[in-house]
């Protein structure tokens, strides 16, 4: 069984132990996936060469759809638009 470390003091949302630990496992086999590390490791390589180049990054993260920072809000999966009209996992 994978070992899991629980943070209690920021959690986003009001799970039971048992679910908190099976949220986390499926998280972290999500997280680990090839298509989500490829992505992880673009994300690294563009964040460290704009700090780099100067640029402040603060609040904000790669966003693969537009290839550009934007704001930690805004880069959320269809931006607004839903996850049904814009599935990011379909159009990459």
């Amino acid at each position: 069984m994978p070992r899991v470390i629980l943070y209690t003091m920021s959690r986003k949302q009001k799970l039971s132990p048992e679910a908190a630990r099976a949220k986390a496992i499926r998280d972290k086999a999500i997280a680990m996936t090839p298509r989500r590390r490829r992505m992880k490791a673009e994300n690294q390589r563009k964040r460290r060469a704009a700090k780099k180049r100067g640029m402040n990054l603060n609040g904000k993260d790669f966003d693969h759809n537009t290839m550009s920072f934007v704001s930690v809000n805004k880069n959320r999966s269809g931006h607004g638009r839903g996850t049904k009209k814009y599935n990011t996992k379909r159009n990459a």
